[in-house]
This record gives structure tokens, C-alpha cells and sequence, in this order.
């Protein structure tokens, strides 16, 4: 047999990304066929919410830079530098890279306007002159047709997300610029808490390999500018506390935790979902932390939904609001049976084609790791947090890469069957997507620099040649 040519990556790590490109294919050329006969799929650029524009901009040049100095030396650098300054040097290129790409759009027009249009949170901003009575009062302006209904934005998520603008205005921070920054800044953090959170749950070598794919990741053309950027660097901070607190046996962490998913849920009603990942935490901090990990979590939380719910705002009223309010508008027009399969398409761009070879390779990881656990089902566990270090997986084995990611993929199957994310997820599950760079070292080292490559590619190209709508 004859070795493959270096830098090749495997044929079926090739198969699967050229799958999933083909995948977005079919559903671009879909889209267009719909959008040139008038079918109501409410984007030109179908999937993508975009219009075709092709152009340059101020960020090109620094995220051309950083783009391929990333790939010449990331993967280098983050196996070689102390733990702790690597993270803060992951943060501060992942906020450089984020920035860039906004800024091919321009200051104005990808930056300070973002968050500024009439479906955005900042016009909402100046009418909210009592704090306690909007959050009072917030349900009965969920639905459209009414004098006061809320702007798309507001109204389609619960209160903390208009709420966040709100104090950042009353802090002397208002407007569209420090809004835009606010959101690139806590994107940002995603880039430190998921490589943090593989380390403390599997390995320093695992954790370093998922760096440079975090620092790239191609969704950082939504990130900046979009909440839903910050909605992803809060829940993933969240999901890094809690794997900080169970691992290393102090409480504060899982109550911090706790505390920032539960104020996830009060952001946007789908980070509910963020459960399943949190879950695999507890999962992989050891059987004898789960119950104390999990009592953390929940002490952090209900102090968070006691609030909101003592304010006038009860969390499933705003629910089932949000889904009636969601039909009234153009959702009710986009055809499940296309967005069903098209949602996914737009994975492919949002978390680059790496993310089908990291999740075929997870669901390899995962069936070669539980088949070797099932004769040993009842051998004693050890008191050590981690089930690579628990006795029940085989020598060497590592599970914090494919269970992360696996439950990120369930994650999102849930999301896209439940056929309220029809569209637009390209923003909307950042929070989802980030974690299926968890499993980066699941891709083999001579690779990993060839797909840091096609993930930039896909990120500047989108960028270069679409106007996105956040």
C-alpha cells in the first residue's frame, strides 16, 4: 500500500468536506432557482442572509495578515507557549481577526451600523426609560400589529439582550460603535473558553491543537457584528467555569457558571439548548463530581430566573409568544423543506469544512471508545475527575474532543428539526457551532495547517464577495 503524498489530508477526511461543501452547493443553487422565480426565501444570496457584493475594504489587509500568519505559525506557537499566555494571545488574535473582518465593510457600515437599523436593539434603546417596567411589561409587546410591538430583534428574544444595550447607554457607552465592539470583544472569548475547557477535561496536547482553529474559526464573520457573537462568548465562558469549577473541586466556578447559562436563556430563548453541551461537561468531570457539579450549576442559575421572573418576566409566557410572533412575520413564507437541509448547508460556511471531517472523525472516536468500555462496564472507577482517567475508556484514550462535539451536533439537529431556526443560522447557532472546534485534534497534526488554510479561505471569501445582513 502505498503512503499518501504529504499534506494530503486522508480520502475520507476529503470526502467528507467535499460533501458538505457540495451539500451548500445544491442549496445555493436551490436558493437561487427559488429567489429567480419567486419563491419567498427572503435572501438573494440564499442560504446565506446576504447580497452579492463584491469589495474590499480597511480590514483586508490586516485579515489577509492574519490569516496567514496564523497558518504559518499557529499551530507552532500554540504547541510551544506557556498555557496562560497563549490563551490571552488566542483571545487577542481572535478579536483581531473578528475586527478585520468587519471592517472589510467599513467602520460605518460593518461596525457602528450594525446594531443601529430599525430591527435592531439599539433602536429600542432610547424609549427605555424604566428599567423595571420594561421588564414588567415586556411579554405583552412580543407580538407584531400592535402600536408598541417590539423591533424584530427585541421582540424575538427575551429581555437580558435588549437589556445588555440598555446599561451599556446608561454607563456613557451608547451608540453603535461601543454596542459593535461590545459584541466582537465577548466573541472573543470563545477563542480562550473552548480550548480551556478541552484541557481541563481531556489534555494539554488536545487542547493546544484546538487554538488555532478557534483563533480562525470562519463564523467570526458573524460574530462581528452581531449579538449573537456575544450570546456565544457568554455561553461558552459559562461552559468553561463550570468545567473549571467540577475539575478542579471549587464550587465558585460552577456557580459562575451556572449563573452565566442561566443569563444565556435570557438572551435568546434557543440557548436553552446549550444544555446537552453542559451536560457532556458534567459527564466528563467524573462520577464522583457530577452531583456537586451539577447542585453548582443550579445554585448559580435560580437566583437568575428568581430575578427575571420577580421583574414580570416569566420565561415560558415569552416562549410561546416568541414562536406565535415568529409566524407572523416572513418565517411563516420560508419552506421547511428547503431550509431543513439548507440550514445545515450553511454550517459548512459558518464552522468552515473542517467541521464535517472533525465530526465524522468524532463519531469514529466515539464508537472505537465506547465499544472498548462495554466489557468493563463494571470495573471500579477512580476518584479522579475525567473518564479518560476514570478506568472505563481504553489506555490513551481521550473524550473530551468527540463528546464535545457530538453533543454540538445534537445540538444543532435539535435546533434545525424543531423548524424555528429557518434561515439566518449562519449567526444564530455560533453559540452551537464554536464547540465543534473542540474535536480539533481529532484531525491529524500534518493536516491541520491545509485546513486552517481552507478555513480562512472560506471566512475572506464570504466576506470579500457578500454584503451579510448582521
Amino acid at each position: 500500500m502505498s503512503a499518501r503524498p504529504p499534506g494530503r489530508p486522508p480520502r475520507a477526511d476529503l470526502i467528507a468536506a467535499a460533501a458538505a461543501l457540495g451539500l451548500f452547493a445544491l442549496a445555493a443553487v436551490t436558493g437561487g432557482v427559488l429567489y429567480l422565480t419567486g419563491h419567498p426565501v427572503h435572501a438573494s444570496a440564499a442560504p446565506l442572509f446576504a447580497q452579492w457584493l463584491p469589495h474590499v475594504g480597511p480590514g483586508t489587509p490586516l485579515a489577509v495578515l492574519l490569516a496567514v500568519l496564523v497558518w504559518w505559525r499557529g499551530p507552532a506557537t500554540a504547541a510551544r507557549l506557556p498555557w496562560r499566555p497563549l490563551l490571552a494571545l488566542s483571545y487577542v488574535t481572535a478579536v483581531a481577526w473578528t475586527l478585520s473582518l468587519a471592517l472589510i465593510d467599513g467602520w460605518q457600515r460593518g461596525v457602528a451600523g450594525r446594531l443601529t437599523t430599525e430591527f435592531e436593539y439599539l433602536h429600542e434603546v432610547p424609549g427605555v426609560t424604566d428599567i423595571p417596567a420594561m421588564l414588567a411589561g415586556f411579554a405583552g409587546r412580543i407580538l407584531d400589529l400592535q402600536p408598541d410591538s417590539w423591533t424584530t430583534h427585541v421582540s424575538g428574544h427575551p429581555p437580558g439582550a435588549l437589556l445588555v444595550f440598555v446599561l451599556l447607554d446608561r454607563v456613557g457607552l451608547g451608540g453603535g460603535g461601543w454596542a459593535g465592539m461590545l459584541c466582537v470583544l465577548a466573541a472573543g472569548l470563545v477563542a480562550v473558553a473552548v480550548p480551556h475547557t478541552v484541557r481541563l477535561l481531556g489534555t494539554d496536547e488536545a487542547a493546544r491543537a484546538v487554538v488555532p482553529f478557534v483563533v480562525l474559526f470562519p463564523g467570526a464573520v458573524w460574530s462581528g457584528v452581531s449579538a449573537d457573537g456575544l450570546f456565544a462568548g457568554v455561553t461558552a465562558t459559562g461552559v468553561a467555569l463550570v468545567a473549571h469549577g467540577a475539575v478542579r473541586g471549587r464550587a465558585v466556578g460552577t456557580v459562575a457558571g451556572g449563573t452565566l447559562l442561566a443569563l444565556g436563556c435570557y438572551l435568546s430563548y434557543g440557548l436553552v439548548l446549550m444544555a446537552p453541551v453542559a451536560l457532556a461537561v458534567v459527564v466528563l468531570a467524573g462520577r464522583h463530581r457530577r452531583w456537586r457539579t451539577v447542585g453548582g450549576v443550579l445554585t448559580g442559575a435560580v437566583p437568575v430566573v428568581v430575578a427575571f421572573t420577580a421583574a414580570g418576566f416569566w420565561w415560558p409566557t415569552g416562549y410561546h409568544l416568541v414562536i406565535e410572533r415568529y409566524y407572523q412575520g416572513v418565517a411563516s413564507d420560508r419552506a421547511y423543506a428547503y431550509w431543513v437541509w439548507a440550514d445545515l448547508a450553511l454550517v459548512t460556511v459558518a464552522a468552515g469544512p473542517v467541521a464535517a471531517v472533525i465530526v465524522r472523525r468524532a463519531v469514529l472516536a466515539a464508537r472505537r471508545d465506547v465499544a472498548w468500555r462495554r466489557p468493563v462496564l463494571r470495573r471500579p472507577v477512580l476518584p479522579e475527575p475525567g473518564l479518560a482517567r476514570s478506568g472505563l475508556l481504553r489506555p490513551g484514550a481521550d473524550p473530551a474532543g468527540w463528546l464535545l462535539v457530538l453533543a454540538a451536533t445534537a445540538v444543532i439537529l435539535a435546533a434545525d428539526l424543531s423548524g424555528y431556526s429557518k434561515a439566518e443560522v449562519e449567526r444564530i447557532w455560533l453559540p452551537f457551532t464554536v464547540w465543534l472546534m473542540a474535536g480539533a485534534a481529532l484531525v491529524p497534526p500534518a493536516d491541520r495547517r491545509s485546513w486552517l488554510a481552507v478555513q480562512a479561505a472560506v471566512a475572506l471569501t464570504v466576506n470579500h464577495l457578500l454584503l451579510t445582513g448582521w
